[in-house]
């Protein structure tokens, strides 16, 4: 019998895809890539070419250099803003952070704790300005509400100016913000802890583990990825601070309360100088970046 012979058919070749599929994929990003060219890459690029100008909004701009840079580095009034600006983040990664820390610790153990959870987390969910209006009659120096409150008690010796005395208002007004934040670090710190593995806690637990042993040596460690992304989001916070202060005090008094957004403020708007606030709008982004990188690096070598 005679065998048939298998005769290989030669594969058609694919046909290449049209100039509409190749392009298919760039135009769903093209929507997104026009939105961050727009309004991030193009104001980034002409702030800082603005910062090098005189521009003061009215007359044609002039290229002056680092002649507003200069006139920073020797402002009085701008190197107070600038340390003012780092008491605000030293302020915003401490107190927000370590009560929401501690207050995700206490409730999640705590049983019926969705009202604490709430009442913490409730002041969030209203704006700085209205934070501010509510706190300046807490602080007020006359009628605030502390002050009365401290002379009911016969502790009238202790009442202060709050907002009239640096740099007691501007820790008055981070009392303010830590206030109104806490609320969200309880609550990234509360998603933490709910997803956290059980078998090491409670091997940890079975071997004697507890107090702040328990807390330093297991559970910050586990937590690690959130509370970097709560000092990050506090460390950011502290940098750009500006709508509480300039309902509060405008930066005063005497611009003494000032940070570094509300000096670009001033000078971009009231003052109309508005190269040298866009100045001061890349020295802020200058230094968040450099903080945000150095802060991710080390955490990074932390936990490799």
């Amino acid at each position: 019998m005679q065998k048939t012979a298998n005769v290989a058919v030669p594969a058609r070749p694919r046909a290449r895809p049209g100039w509409s599929a190749r392009l298919g994929p760039y135009l769903y990003v093209l929507p997104a890539a026009l939105f961050v060219t727009v309004f991030m890459l193009y104001p980034m690029v002409a702030t800082l070419i603005q910062s090098f100008t005189d521009d003061n909004g009215l007359n044609k701009a002039n290229f002056i250099g680092l002649g507003n840079y200069e006139s920073f580095f020797t402002d009085p009034n701008s190197l107070n803003s600038f340390k003012n600006t780092l008491l605000w983040v030293i302020g915003a990664v401490t107190l927000p952070v370590g009560l929401g820390f501690s207050f995700a610790l206490l409730l999640e153990r705590l049983p019926g704790a969705a009202f604490f959870k709430s009442s913490v987390f409730l002041p969030y969910t209203i704006s700085g300005t209205v934070a501010a209006i509510l706190f300046g009659y807490v602080l007020d120096a006359d009628n605030g509400i502390l002050n009365s409150a401290l002379r009911a008690i016969g502790l009238g010796a202790l009442t202060h100016r709050w907002l009239f005395e640096a740099p007691q208002n501007t820790w008055s007004m981070i009392a303010a913000y830590t206030w109104q934040a806490t609320g969200t670090n309880l609550m990234i710190f509360l998603i933490g802890l709910q997803g956290l593995p059980r078998e090491p806690l409670e091997a940890a637990k079975i071997d004697g583990a507890s107090g702040w042993t328990y807390t330093s040596k297991i559970l910050i460690p586990m937590l690690r990825p959130f509370l970097t992304i709560n000092i990050l989001m506090a460390a950011i916070n502290g940098f750009k601070a500006f709508d509480l202060i300039w309902v509060m005090t405008q930066g005063g008094p005497a611009r003494s309360s000032e940070t570094l957004a509300v000096t670009m403020y001033r000078e971009s708007f009231v003052l109309f100088k508005q190269g040298y606030g866009a100045s001061i709008a890349v020295i802020i982004s200058v230094v968040a970046l450099v903080f945000s990188y150095g802060y991710l690096q080390s955490t990074f070598k932390k936990e490799s």
